[in-house]
């Protein structure tokens, strides 16, 4: 079997923590050539991970070289379209981070440019929130367990945007992030994912510190979000950078009979009913660890498999709604 050769555009924290441990025990793959924001920090994860790649200065020569198969882009959003666009007219299947991209119009241009190529992979990374017992909950949920669904609350709260005096994270910062907020892309994908596909009905946003370092703040510190699913169930998004509590990370999907509360931090399952609350364990064999590097490589090579998700298409889903919530913050 063909050892699939990798080029990884931007080395950073998520492609040293999941990315490249699991490209490398895959035994399908290695790493042939990285870009990352300077030779140096290349070069530092090459020594790390794979002392035999070569480090290449601009991604735009790291995405024609031959001896790529696959381009992984683990760069912030605002590389996501132009590093993916040029990886698939070269001919190379592509692993793209999440989020998809800065804003709409490029997630289009994603897609459109995958679809040119239907050879090829393209794939984005799945949240992991919820990922491990995704089969389970699905499961719950076409079981009915809580009857027909009614109310989605969730809550994302944390203090990472807290301290005032702390310079821009990249995720504050519309040049890298465009158009995503906080965990809204992250969220709204599992929400599309176990429960379909909702409209934004309003939106509402506030940034309590407005620069930082000399930079205009423009991704707010909090946001609310009322949407509505397509069977008519309401739902509230909260999130914010700014709670000065523990963090929170819960989903509640409530219906006619009772509710399925999701702690994303404890991965946890609780099911309400009259009154009386069971926590639910999912079966050992209904949970799938993190092996979304493996699924990948699998599929290219194996051509006639499905195809591993979320895809391209997944990606619009929720960008669409990144830019609805957008829209409407800008305009109270």
């Amino acid at each position: 079997m063909k050892t699939l050769k990798i080029g990884i555009v931007g080395a950073g924290a998520i492609v040293r923590q999941r990315h490249a441990p699991g490209i490398l025990s895959s035994g399908l793959a290695e790493i042939a050539a990285v870009s990352n924001s300077t030779p140096e920090s290349a070069q530092a994860f090459c020594v790390e991970f794979c002392p035999q790649a070569e480090v290449v200065e601009d991604w735009r020569d790291l995405v024609t070289r031959g001896d790529v198969d696959i381009v992984w882009v683990g760069a912030g959003p605002m590389l996501h379209a132009p590093v993916t666009i040029a990886a698939l007219e070269a001919g190379k299947h592509v692993f793209c981070q999440a989020r998809m991209a800065t804003d709409l119009a490029s997630a289009q241009q994603m897609l459109a440019a995958a679809e040119k190529h239907p050879g090829l992979v393209a794939m984005l990374c799945p949240p992991p929130h919820g990922l491990a017992m995704d089969a389970f909950v699905k499961q719950l949920l076409n079981d009915k367990v809580v009857g027909d669904l009614r109310l989605v609350r969730l809550q994302s709260l944390n203090g990472a945007f807290l301290d005032p005096s702390a310079p821009p994270h990249w995720r504050q910062r519309t040049g890298i992030s465009g158009k995503n907020i906080m965990t809204l892309g992250i969220h709204t994908e599992v929400l599309q994912r176990w429960l379909g596909l909702f409209r934004v009905d309003a939106a509402q946003a506030a940034t309590f510190v407005a620069e930082r370092a000399g930079i205009r703040i423009e991704i707010p510190d909090t946001l609310t979000t009322l949407i509505t699913f397509v069977n008519g169930a309401t739902g509230c998004l909260e999130f914010s950078g700014v709670y000065a509590g523990p963090p929170i990370d819960r989903l509640e999907m409530a219906g006619t009979q009772g509710s399925l509360i999701i702690d994303y931090l404890t991965e946890k399952i609780l099911l309400q009913k009259a009154g009386q609350t069971e926590e639910l364990i999912p079966p050992p064999e209904v949970l799938r660890p993190w092996q979304v590097e493996a699924d990948f490589l699998n599929a290219v090579f194996h051509p006639d498999s499905p195809r591993p998700r979320p895809n391209f298409g997944d990606g619009l889903a929720y960008m669409e709604v990144v830019e609805a919530v957008w829209e409407k913050i800008q305009k109270r």
